[in-house]
């Protein structure tokens, strides 16, 4: 018995430029931002938890947030942060050979969100998959993207790290509904045919710690113990900061931004002065965009680039620690040349 193959669309037969013969680098092009217009500050959720606006901030260090409205999709912020991305290094969607979309908040169980993204960017020559490692989704998604490039198997990729969190939200808990937000944020990666400006990527992860940040199908909401998570998240961010700087051949003094997960301001703190790093190469951004998970190291970056803190050569740690738990570190050379 024989089966007679579908001939191939033209459009579908591999181009020769998808895939490189020989290793190259990689480096981030550019990077792109989309958060939602709705703001909500403090004094809003204060009363509903029966606390005071200062306590919010004296316990995380957020003062408002962006939270999408009804209506609003997290393929179209994704996308969006995609697009000012792909325009800010001048590429094309039909070049980007593959779109990773970070995150635990898809609009819909199935499909994943990046075909979405992929579509409405119009990217149609790439691959397109969800990555789901919690708050450090996108620099897993980062370190995906690295080696697909750096084995010579794509030459153009979207890291997109993407969050609702205000779906999964019980709005009567303390430990949550002032913490977590929702916003976007992406970056361009592309192959350098010089060594890697993205180093070493140090993961990690811990199932034992599994339940202390979780969202049980049965309830559909977030449930986190603020206690246990703060001590793992300041010991594992400041233990893989070093295993990644290391890894990448640099010392402390030799990094110019410390850019970690924007979880908490109080973890944030923490780090830096159990490493000794100075307070103004720590990024803060916490206060107006509170926790977006997989996009708050994305936002981050856009962050410190618009207000001139970030420009090309600088070398920038990207650490994260999330639900699972799971956490990681690398040393990104910023630009790509």
């Amino acid at each position: 018995m024989s089966t007679t193959l579908p001939a191939l669309q033209p459009d579908l037969v591999a181009d020769d430029t998808i895939v490189s013969a020989v290793p190259v680098g990689a480096a981030i092009a550019s990077v792109g931002a989309s958060l939602p217009d709705t703001v909500i500050r403090n004094s809003e959720i204060a009363a509903r938890i029966g606390v005071s606006d200062e306590w919010i901030v004296r316990r995380t260090g957020i003062r408002s947030r962006r939270v999408a409205e009804p209506t609003e999709r997290l393929s179209t912020h994704a996308a969006a942060a995609a697009a000012a991305a792909l325009r800010r290094a001048a590429v094309s969607p039909e070049q980007v050979d593959l779109v990773l979309v970070a995150t635990t908040t898809p609009d819909d169980v199935m499909p994943n969100a990046a075909p979405l993204v992929a579509h409405e960017l119009g990217a149609v020559r790439a691959g397109a998959f969800d990555i789901g490692a919690a708050c450090t989704g996108f620099l897993s998604a980062l370190a995906v993207g690295t080696g697909q490039i750096e084995a010579g198997r794509a030459q153009c990729v979207l890291v997109i790290g993407a969050d609702l969190m205000s779906r999964i939200l019980d709005p009567q808990d303390r430990s949550t509904a002032a913490v977590f937000a929702d916003g976007a944020g992406a970056v361009v990666l592309q192959a350098t045919g010089e060594a890697s400006r993205i180093g070493p990527i140090v993961l990690g992860a811990d199932g034992a710690g599994a339940d202390h940040i979780k969202v049980p199908r049965e309830e559909g909401v977030i449930r986190m113990r603020g206690h246990e998570t703060f001590r793992e998240a300041v010991a594992r961010l400041s233990l893989s900061t070093v295993q990644a700087v290391r890894a990448a051949g640099a010392r402390l003094d030799d990094i110019d931004l410390f850019v970690y997960h924007q979880a908490n301001g109080r973890i944030l703190s923490a780090v830096g002065e159990r490493l000794s790093l100075p307070a103004d190469r720590v990024v803060d951004c916490i206060s107006e965009h509170g926790n977006t998970s997989a996009a708050t190291l994305p936002l981050a970056l856009a962050h410190v680039e618009s207000n001139g803190r970030l420009a090309p050569g600088h070398r920038v740690l990207l650490g994260a620690f999330g639900a699972g738990f799971t956490w990681g570190a690398t040393v990104v050379q910023w630009g790509v040349a």
